[in-house]
């Protein structure tokens, strides 16, 4: 085939294909949601393998492992944080006998773009005692596909690809395989291998005890981690991972003429988990110092202060020679290298110098509509009780920004579906009035469930579904079921149906919605009310498809 320039997600969703996926199955978060988008229009316009967008992580997995249980390859696509929600399924699948190849993608996002936390995948593959593979650039990333399913399926094991937010979203040159494998055939596992009842789970449980000396002797022979050993540089070793590699090449000529006299130090670059014991053993003892560069939380630096004798100093991210949080880049990995700081205009630029331009609500959002009524509503009611009586808690999505200014309507976000949790607690705890804010497509992946706690409980708190019909913040993907079916599902509930109100929302009806607001508010029972209107560019975006497919 020929070359092809492909986003790091698009790289990987290629590699998908032609390693003989069958199913792949997500829900979108930044920055893997490109991954497959990619897979979901190859299974449209060319009916390739099945690729679904699922109301969560947690489901997408399980259907992923319904993939794998027939004995066809499967991969299932998240951000981080999303393995939190799928991190059920996921640690369990590690107890069972994986038949067809399962590859968990996770994209991390160092510096929080577009997240609430850090979090590094690393530390789920070491919980699970599974292999991680961790490409550097796009070309890794469409060629680890298949080298991540062989491991599954030889070790039969789910295996994690770890992505980040700089090799998500930047292009470059892809060379495709020739030859591109076709499909597993249909064969399920064997029922033991797959029912975690106790019994049979303790004996998975020894079996994936004994799988990891395995493993470990697998990462050491792992073709993509090289160690490269200098015994006369015994002042300092350098171990890298991920990105970290990269910023440390993007620096090899500079350092090279620094260590002229001596020779660059022995380095290591880790590709895949579980670290591979023999290399790191074999480079502590070149070397009195090591310094480990890798992109996210210290996994590496951490673990080593457990695996290398204890006259070894290890320096990184916790000694502060890089820095703990964010992104690496190639010039903080030049400082922590010894090289002097490159000298350019760029270099004295400072963007705290910049005026403050914080993300906003799209112009004409009908978020500011809906916002502007609960606004007013809870001005209403403090002002009615004569003190602070109300509590406003909200999710992730498009109105997350309705905690900056000019709004500043909500007052907690924490995770996808804790707005109606944390609405709840706040009742409990003795506000009067508390509303939870929730778009319909997070009604959907982690809503439900607080609804059901709400309604047993009969606890007073006003739910306010945003529903613009769309996953907007993400790129507009598909809600997973249609605008007209949220009435059917909360009255399946147990929202009574009267305090079930359905509104239109926008600027002539904000002082009415207002009404409707305290109305429900003051409800000593749990309320929903639906504020209906299209998002505007998911409406650009049918518009145009519209008027593509009408020719």
């Amino acid at each position: 085939m020929n070359e092809l320039v492909l986003l790091g997600d698009e790289a990987l969703a290629l590699g998908a294909l032609h390693s003989g996926v069958s199913g792949c199955f997500g829900y979108p978060g930044t920055p893997s949601t490109e991954i497959l988008e990619y897979l979901v229009d190859n299974f449209e316009r060319a009916s390739g393998p099945v690729a679904q967008w699922c109301a969560n992580e947690k489901t997408a997995y399980e259907s992923a492992l319904g993939v794998s249980f027939a004995g066809k390859r499967a991969i299932v696509t998240m951000k981080h944080v999303g393995l939190n929600v799928a991190a059920d399924p996921f640690m369990n699948s590690s107890l069972c006998q994986i038949k067809g190849g399962l590859i968990c993608v996770v994209a991390d996002d160092p510096s929080m773009h577009s997240s609430q936390g850090e979090q590094d995948t690393r530390y789920y593959a070491d919980f699970a005692m599974v292999p991680l593979f961790e490409p550097i650039n796009q070309q890794e990333a469409y060629e680890m596909v298949a080298e991540a399913f062989e491991i599954s399926e030889r070790l039969h094991v789910p295996v994690i690809m770890r992505m980040v937010t700089r090799l998500s979203h930047s292009r470059a040159p892809v060379h495709p395989v020739a030859n591109i494998r076709s499909q597993n055939d249909l064969e399920k596992g064997s029922p033991a291998d797959w029912m975690l009842l106790p019994a049979l789970a303790r004996k998975n449980y020894l079996k994936m005890i004994s799988k990891q000396e395995e493993l470990v002797s697998w990462s050491c022979g792992y073709e993509r981690t090289h160690l490269t050993l200098n015994p006369k540089r015994t002042d300092i070793a350098i171990i890298t991972s991920g990105l970290g590699h990269n910023y440390f090449e993007e620096n090899r000529s500079d350092y090279t003429a620094l260590c002229a006299d001596k020779g660059l130090p022995s380095v290591l670059r880790i590709a895949a988990l579980p670290l591979p014991l023999e290399h790191i053993r074999a480079i502590a003892q070149t070397a009195q110092t090591i310094l480990v560069i890798e992109e996210g939380m210290p996994f590496i630096e951490r673990q080593l202060r457990g695996l290398v004798p204890s006259h070894n100093q290890i320096i990184g991210k916790f000694t502060g020679h890089l820095p703990r949080t964010g992104e690496l880049n190639p010039d903080l990995v030049r400082t922590a290298l010894g090289l002097p700081a490159h000298h350019s205009v760029s270099a004295s630029f400072n963007p705290a110098d910049l005026p403050g331009r914080p993300p906003q609500l799209c112009k004409g959002c009908p978020h500011h509509d809906s916002y502007s009524a609960l606004n007013a509503a809870v001005e209403l009611l403090n002002k009615k009780e004569g003190k602070v009586s109300t509590v406003v808690t909200a999710d992730i999505g498009c109105y997350s920004l309705g905690a900056t200014n000019p709004l500043k309507a909500i007052e907690t976000i924490v995770c996808m579906g804790a707005s109606i949790g944390m609405a709840r607690g706040a009742s409990l705890a003795g506000y009067k009035y508390a509303f939870g804010v929730i778009g319909d497509s997070t009604f959907y992946h982690s809503g439900l469930t607080g609804i059901v706690d709400a309604v047993s409980t009969k606890t007073p708190v006003t739910i306010i579904i945003l529903d613009n019909s769309i996953v907007a913040m993400t790129g507009c993907q598909p809600t997973m079921l249609p605008s007209s079916q949220l009435e059917k599902v909360l009255l399946g509930l147990g929202i009574e149906r009267e305090h079930l109100r359905v509104i239109e929302t926008k600027p002539g009806t904000v002082e009415e919605n207002t009404r409707i607001l305290v109305e429900e508010a003051e409800y000593r029972g749990p309320s929903v009310i639906i504020m209906v209107r299209e998002c505007l560019e998911a409406f650009r975006l049918r518009k145009k498809k519209d008027a593509i497919t009408n020719g």
